[in-house]
């Protein structure tokens, strides 16, 4: 029911204590006048893919960066805009519920209405269907009030994760048209916002009026990239998450005969499971990114556990903590290749019953050889991206049941001399979803709106929010905008002897960097933390005290700020034009060709080796 959307909520008194807590804004945001600097066109980071993106994407495609300026910064050619006329701003959940989300909303009615009284915001209820179906509710000081600070989506709701199909971009199209909107919000993680990028380019084809803007929220982490630093909601889950590891480790040390078995969520990619590893110290963690640049088999996976529980053995230790992504089954190749068999049959209609009798000798072998439990959960529908019901297939415990079993042929055989392997396993998934945000993810969301009305303001469309700098404090956050289809990439794969196909551009999930310097660390503290019970507590979610403005381990081992980086860059420059110019001493000349020629020979051979071209020649 509509009526249940928006109402105000029965609050807590930590609750009540959060809704007084007002985010601090950077320095670019404030005030009531908009200043916009605008950089060079955004191409893809894949130049081999740009052909196919900016063929997608004709209206949209290189389009500049935008920075927002503050107040005293000198930047001559930058567009400002003092006067705000009043505007009509649609807002929707696409994406899985992300701790956060609600600030998002909040930010960007108090920037709307700090700019012009009249404007409205207008949230969709029910998520994609209800922008289809044009089911809205006008966010006010009233509605608002009970959602600051607070977890969930449940104030406007969320339904599907996806606005792809002709009749689905029409209809949205159709909404906005009738409710007059000058721009349409949308909240989500990859697949939303590639979406949010085809709405743009259909809007602006047929000279709809609506601009569409995109927000980084997502609590897997994996819209990442030179520009979204990360996402909001993953702060809250890797801390609740890692808090909850923690207990379990305590548990572990105290009772001293168990292993645990624990399944983080996090879709394909392993940033929970990394960045929960880096908090809360467990003896093993396995990235599905490791297995696969290994192209670790399930038996490798076992024996690698087998061979950690027979070493802490030898040291009197008969207990442990070990971490699996949930994305760890498409990771593992022959689990992922029997996957693409099922679901291939899925797609002939192939009904559930008659699967296993119909998949190749291979195959079928391995799919008998698997537990009951996990053939079941194998044999699921998959996504609407294809991609396994991941959160419903427990690797955890088809990990344990091998383990168990190798350890007990073991002990059997006297290589082993250890206590009887004993197992618990567990998932941590949907607990987390809900939480109240954390400081950081409050902060972020709050922003992140403000930097919404900043794009609408200046009159883009199919631009992401985003905010870098994030490892530092508030006021020393940049702002900006940048071109959705600049985050895109165009995957390339095989199926069937030498066919080759070519995906649509989206903006795909990032991948744990096995050369990044968050992995660097884990790796430099596995042996520690496999040998020895190096447990490391965060504790609870703290918005006040110690541990409040804590940040993900992974943000900030980083080298991050991208765009601060290009700033200064543009700076040396502009540095050099300035000092080599005609009548400079030919020594000058000479050490700058000379500088300028070795640097461009240096970019242009690793570019190149990135795109697999030759190198341009002098």
């Amino acid at each position: 029911m509509d009526s249940d959307y928006g109402v105000p909520r029965e609050l807590s008194e930590v609750q009540k204590k959060r809704t007084l807590y007002q985010p601090e804004l950077p320095p670019c945001l404030q005030g009531t006048t908009v200043r916009v600097e605008y950089g060079d066109a955004a191409i893809a980071a894949d130049p081999a893919g740009a052909h196919v993106i900016s063929h997608a994407f004709p209206h949209t495609y290189a389009q500049p960066i935008a920075h927002f300026l503050r107040k005293t910064a000198v930047v001559p050619d930058a567009k400002v805009i003092s006067e705000h006329q009043a505007v009509r701003v649609g807002i929707v959940f696409c994406g899985r519920q992300s701790p956060g989300g609600h600030n998002v909303v909040w930010g960007l009615y108090e920037a709307i209405k700090a700019h012009n009284q009249n404007s409205k915001l207008i949230g969709f209820l029910g998520g994609s269907d209800g922008l289809l179906a044009q089911r809205t509710l006008e966010i006010t000081d009233k509605v608002i009030a009970s959602y600051k600070n607070q977890g969930g989506y449940d104030m406007l709701g969320r339904t599907k994760d996806q606005i792809r199909t002709t009749e689905q971009v029409n209809g949205a199209m159709a909404s906005c048209q009738a409710l007059k909107l000058d721009a349409l919000v949308i909240i989500g993680g990859v697949t939303s916002n590639t979406d949010a990028a085809q709405l743009a380019e259909t809007f602006a084809e047929a000279k709809c009026a609506t601009k569409v803007v995109g927000v980084p929220v997502t609590l897997n982490g994996d819209l990442k990239n030179q520009f979204v630093e990360t996402t909001v909601g993953f702060d809250t889950i890797c801390k609740v998450n890692a808090q909850l590891i923690s207990n379990v480790c305590t548990d572990a040390l105290s009772a001293e005969k168990y292993y645990y078995f624990i399944r983080l969520m996090g879709r394909k990619a392993s940033h929970v499971a990394l960045e929960c590893a880096l908090q809360s110290h467990p003896n093993m963690v396995i990235l599905g990114e490791e297995v696969a640049a290994s192209k670790l088999t399930i038996f490798d996976i076992t024996k690698q556990i087998c061979d950690a529980v027979q070493a802490r053995a030898e040291k009197d230790k008969n207990h442990g903590v070990i971490l699996i992504p949930e994305g760890l089954v498409e990771s593992i190749p022959e689990l992922y290749a029997l996957l693409q068999e099922i679901h291939g049959l899925h797609g002939k209609g192939v009904s559930v019953e008659n699967i296993s009798s119909q998949l190749s000798p291979w195959a079928s072998a391995l799919f008998e050889f698997l537990p009951p439990l996990i053939r079941k959960q194998l044999l699921l529908h998959p996504e609407s991206d294809d991609s396994a019901q991941l959160s419903q297939i427990e690797t955890e415990k088809l990990l344990a049941q091998l383990v168990e079993t190798e350890m007990n042929r073991r002990l059997k055989e006297g290589t082993y001399k250890g206590k009887k392997f004993n197992a618990i396993c567990h998932f941590f998934g949907y607990q987390a979803r809900g939480a109240l945000p954390s400081k950081f993810d409050c902060d972020y969301a709050y922003v992140l709106g403000h930097v919404c009305y900043h794009i609408i303001a200046a009159g883009l469309n199919s631009y992401m929010a985003t905010v870098t700098n994030l490892k530092n404090p508030v006021n020393k956050w940049r702002c900006g905008a940048t071109p959705i289809s600049s985050m895109m990439t165009v995957k390339r794969w095989s199926r069937g002897p030498s066919a080759t196909q070519i995906g649509k551009p989206a903006v795909h999930m990032a991948s744990v960097d096995l050369k990044g310097k968050a992995y660097d660390v884990l790796r430099q503290n596995s042996s520690s933390f496999l040998l020895e019970d190096v447990y490391r507590n965060p504790g609870p979610l703290q918005f006040e005290g110690p541990g409040a403005d804590s940040k993900p381990i992974s943000l900030c081992v980083e080298d991050q700020d991208y765009m601060g980086r290009i700033k200064k860059l543009q700076e040396y420059l502009e540095k050099v034009k300035r000092i080599v110019k005609p009548g400079c001493s030919q020594d000058v000349l000479k050490a700058a060709l000379s500088a300028m020629s070795s640097v461009t020979e240096t970019l242009n051979i690793m570019t190149s080796s990135s795109t697999g071209q030759t190198p341009l020649s002098h």
